[in-house]
C-alpha cells in the first residue's frame, strides 16, 4: 500500500478535531465554554459586548475582547477589527497548522513548571520541529544568504558605575546567529560571577535592539538532538533571569524574536519610543526558540504570549506597557 501524503494525512488531522482553530463566541455579558477538541487545537475565546467575563477561562489559548481597556488574560481589539482579527488567526494557523498547535500546547504548560523546566520543553519542541513539514517547506523556499560579518558580536565594558553588555552586529540589525547566543552567554556568565555584583545594561548598537534569530542559520544543525543540548547549556534567556535585579535591558526599534525574548527575562526592561515588538516563528513552522516561552508568559501572561506567537502581530510600545511587557519609556 502505498503511504498517504503527509499533507493529506494532516488534512485528516485537522478534520478529526486533532489539529486546527476553534472559535468559541461568549454571550454578552455571560460565560461559554470552549468547543471540545483535542490538544492540538488553538482555542480562541471572543467577547464582543457587555462586561468582560472572567472566572473560567482556562481552557482557552487566546482571549478576544472589542473592549479596548480589557485587562489580561484579554487582547483588546477595535469593534470594526475583530472579524479581521479572527481571520487572520484562522490564516496564520491553517499556514502552519503543526506550528500553531505545538506553541500553543507548550504554553499551557509553561508556568506550570519551573523557568528552567519551561526552556527545556520548549528546546524540545523546537527541536521537533525543525524536522517537520511546516519548517522545512519554509527554508526550502527561503534563500540562504552569503555574507561575511566578522568581527565581535557583543561587547562588554564597564559604564556608568557598572557593566554594559551591548549586541554589536549592526549590520545585521543585531540578527542572534550561533556566534553571538554563545559570546552572549559568556558575558553574562562574567557578568554573574563578577565579584562586586555590579549592575548589568543590556543594550544593542545600531538602529535596533535585535531583529531576531539571523534566519540564515535556521535549520543548519546537523543533529537536532546535539543542538537542543547546546540551546539549554547556553540559554541567555536563563542567565538574564539568573542576574535579577541586577540587570536591566534597554531596547530600541525592532525587537524580534529572541530580540524580546531574551530581554524579557530581565528583572527591568525600557524601550525608547517608537520600539516594536514580535514573535514570527510560528509562521516559519518553528515557535518562539530564545526561551520566548518561559519569559514572555512570566510578563503578560500565556493567552497574550500565544496571540504574539500566533499572529505573529507587531506589538506597539503602548500596548506592550499595559501588558507588563515593558516597564518603562527610556529616555
Amino acid at each position: 500500500m502505498t503511504p498517504e501524503p503527509a499533507a493529506g494525512i494532516l488534512a485528516e488531522l485537522i478534520g478529526l478535531g486533532g489539529a486546527g482553530l476553534a472559535v468559541t463566541e461568549f454571550e454578552r455579558g455571560g460565560a461559554a465554554t470552549a468547543v471540545g477538541a483535542g490538544a492540538g487545537v488553538v482555542q480562541i475565546g471572543v467577547h464582543r459586548g457587555g462586561a468582560v467575563p472572567g472566572g473560567a477561562l482556562e481552557a482557552f489559548d487566546i482571549l478576544l475582547s472589542t473592549d479596548p481597556a480589557a485587562p489580561g488574560p484579554w487582547v483588546g481589539v477595535p469593534a470594526g477589527q475583530m472579524d479581521a482579527t479572527l481571520a487572520e488567526l484562522a490564516a496564520a494557523v491553517a499556514a502552519q497548522p503543526v506550528a500553531a498547535a505545538v506553541a500553543a500546547q507548550v504554553l499551557r504548560a509553561s508556568l506550570q513548571v519551573s523557568f528552567d523546566q519551561a526552556l527545556v520543553a520548549e528546546s524540545l519542541a523546537y527541536s521537533m520541529l525543525l524536522g517537520a513539514a511546516g519548517f522545512q517547506a519554509w527554508r526550502a523556499a527561503t534563500p540562504v544568504r552569503a555574507r561575511v560579518d566578522d568581527g565581535p558580536r557583543v561587547l562588554i565594558a564597564e559604564a556608568r558605575g557598572g557593566l554594559e553588555i551591548r549586541l554589536n552586529r549592526p549590520s545585521a540589525r543585531n540578527a542572534f546567529d550561533a556566534r553571538m547566543r554563545d559570546e552572549l552567554a559568556e558575558a553574562l556568565a562574567f557578568a554573574a560571577e563578577h565579584p562586586d555584583a555590579p549592575p548589568v545594561v543590556l543594550t544593542g548598537a545600531g538602529p535596533a535592539f535585535s531583529a531576531g534569530g539571523d534566519l540564515d542559520e535556521f535549520g543548519r544543525a546537523g543533529d537536532p538532538g546535539q543542538a537542543h543540548l547546546i540551546r539549554t547549556l547556553r540559554a541567555p534567556a536563563r542567565l538574564v533571569r539568573a542576574l535579577g535585579a541586577r540587570l536591566t535591558a534597554q531596547l530600541h526599534g525592532a525587537c524580534v524574536g529572541a530580540g524580546i525574548e531574551v530581554p524579557a527575562a530581565a528583572a527591568r526592561v525600557t524601550a525608547r519610543p517608537g520600539a516594536v515588538f514580535r514573535l514570527p516563528e510560528v509562521s516559519m513552522g518553528l515557535l518562539p526558540g530564545a526561551g520566548g516561552t518561559a519569559t514572555i508568559p512570566r510578563r503578560i501572561g500565556r493567552r497574550r504570549a500565544c496571540y504574539m506567537a500566533i499572529s505573529g502581530a507587531d506589538i506597539d510600545l503602548r500596548t506592550a506597557l499595559v501588558w507588563g511587557l515593558v516597564d518603562a519609556v527610556a529616555q
